[in-house]
C-alpha cells in the first residue's frame, strides 16, 4: 500500500513539474553568409559535392570566395527555471540549407542558454552538419504576440580546418610480349625493361578551412 502511495504521490509530482514547463515549436527560416572555404566552394559550384576536388589543391576560384544559402527547418523550444527575470532555454534546430541552388544541406544543432524577462537572448552548443561538429554562438530577440513567439537571431559558427590525407601510389606501364593458349593461360613472354615507365605519386596531407559562418535566423513558435 505505501509503494503505491508513493508511486501516485511522486507520479503527480512528475506531472506538477511537467506542466510547468513550457514547451514551443514551428518553422524556422533565414540566411547563412558562409566565409571562403570548402563549403562555399561547393555553395558557389566550384568544386562538386563528395569530389576529390575538394580534398586537392584548390585551382582557379575555389577557396578563395564567401557564398550565401538559405535555410530552412523546424525548431523546439523548452523552457525550464523559470525565475522571472531570467528564463533557461533549450533549442533544438533541424535545417537544410542551399536548396535555392539544387542542393540538400542538412544540420542539426542543440544549443542551451538564457533569456531575459524583455526577451533577449543568449544561447551556445554543438552543431552537424555534413562538414563535422562545430560550436554554435547565437543571440536574439523573442518577440511576442499573443500565443505566437517570434524569435530573431544571430549566430556564428567558427570555421573548421579539415586535413586530407592520400596515400603514396606507384604505377608501372611497359610493353609485354607473350602469348595465351586455348585456355587463356599465359605461356610465355616478357617485359621489354627498355620501355617500362614506373610513375611514383608521394603521400600528401592537405588542410582546407571550411569557412566561418554567419546565420540570421527568424523562428514562428507556439505552445504545444
Amino acid at each position: 500500500m505505501k509503494k503505491t502511495i508513493t508511486i501516485i504521490l511522486l507520479s503527480f509530482s512528475i506531472l506538477s513539474v511537467e506542466a510547468q514547463i513550457e514547451k514551443l515549436a514551428g518553422p524556422k527560416l533565414g540566411i547563412t553568409m558562409v566565409q571562403s572555404g570548402s563549403l562555399s566552394s561547393i555553395l558557389r559550384k566550384d568544386v562538386s559535392m563528395f569530389s576529390d576536388d575538394v580534398r586537392q589543391e584548390w585551382t582557379g576560384s575555389a577557396g578563395k570566395y564567401g557564398a550565401v544559402m538559405s535555410q530552412y527547418g523546424y525548431q523546439w523550444e523548452t523552457r525550464f527555471s523559470d525565475g522571472g527575470n531570467v528564463t533557461g532555454i533549450v533549442e533544438w534546430i533541424a535545417l537544410v540549407g542551399g536548396m535555392e541552388k539544387g542542393m540538400f544541406l542538412p544540420s542539426l544543432s542543440s544549443t542551451v542558454g538564457l533569456r531575459n524577462s524583455k526577451g533577449i537572448e543568449f544561447t551556445v552548443g554543438p552543431e552537424l552538419s555534413l562538414g563535422g561538429i562545430a560550436m554554435l554562438i547565437g543571440a536574439g530577440y523573442n518577440f511576442k504576440f499573443g500565443k505566437l513567439n517570434v524569435p530573431v537571431s544571430i549566430t556564428y559558427s567558427p570555421s573548421q580546418n579539415r586535413t586530407y590525407n592520400e596515400e603514396a601510389e606507384s604505377a608501372v606501364y611497359g610493353w609485354v610480349d607473350g602469348d595465351f593458349d586455348v585456355d587463356g593461360t599465359w605461356i610465355d613472354g616478357y617485359e621489354d625493361m627498355n620501355d617500362v615507365i614506373i610513375e611514383y605519386k608521394d603521400a600528401t596531407s592537405i588542410t582546407h578551412p571550411t569557412g566561418a559562418r554567419i546565420s540570421v535566423m527568424v523562428g514562428f513558435n507556439l505552445s504545444k
